[in-house]
């Protein structure tokens, strides 16, 4: 179990899991891919999802998703440092307690490995668990800014994982790949569900069978809730 870091709204129950904590009444607060009060619903939520095929990659750019790391929640700390602060042990900061400099990935949840993290080394990743690019072709093309601004930022959709382990994984769904660590396969699967349902993406054919092959597998498992509005807010909206 995971403590949740900084910048949490005070929750009545909070539920954590290896990937973060969120607040099981109201789903407010710093929330990570890690699952609810609501057992058993993530099986039922691929169930739900809409199955389309995958559309062009035309036009995709990360800055189609906004400036990197934008502080969306207006804590003046940009995002990438929020979920390092969330998901790290040990964390030392430079110049405040905004940017984090040092701090220790006990269990990473995609090797099951510990990683130490340094400021301005590659050796920790933080992961968009529904990647930009696969969002992009299922749905977020034709969104606004402000969505898509939304979902880059959205602690739900973002993991801090040991780097060269992500870097496998590309922009690829569950079809085409899962974490090594067979043991956070569940939660892993269960996020990208909770993300596309929350955003409303489509998923292809081949992916829902995957998400429900590897769900089927722990019929209990719950589905992660929280994380940011879907729209940013008013200072990031195109004029």
């Amino acid at each position: 179990m995971r403590r949740l870091r900084g910048g949490a709204a005070i929750a009545v129950v909070t539920v954590c899991s290896v990937a973060g904590c969120t607040d099981a009444t109201t789903g407010t607060g710093t929330a990570g891919p890690g699952p609810t009060a609501r057992g058993g619903a993530a099986l039922a939520a691929a169930e739900s999802l809409t199955v389309k095929g995958r559309g062009p990659k035309t036009g995709y750019d990360r800055d189609e998703f906004g400036s990197p790391w934008a502080d969306t929640d207006s804590n003046d700390c940009g995002t990438r440092d929020d979920i390092l602060k969330r998901d790290l042990e040990e964390v030392r900061f430079t110049g405040g307690t905004c940017k984090v400099s040092y701090g220790v990935l006990e269990s990473d949840p995609y090797s099951g490995q510990e990683v130490t993290y340094r400021r301005g080394s590659s050796q920790v990743d933080i992961d968009h668990v529904v990647a930009l690019s696969d969002a992009w072709q299922k749905g977020a093309r034709s969104w606004d800014a402000s969505k898509r601004i939304a979902l880059a930022n959205d602690p739900l959709n973002l993991l801090a994982v040991d780097a060269s382990t992500n870097r496998s994984k590309g922009d690829g769904d569950t079809a085409t790949w899962l974490p090594p660590n067979k043991a956070y396969r569940c939660t892993y699967v269960a996020a990208q569900v909770a993300v596309k349902k929350k955003y409303e993406l489509w998923v292809t054919a081949a992916e829902k069978a995957a998400m429900e092959k590897v769900l089927s597998g722990c019929p209990d498992q719950k589905l992660p809730t929280g994380g940011n509005p879907t729209k940013a807010p008013e200072r990031f909206h195109a004029d």
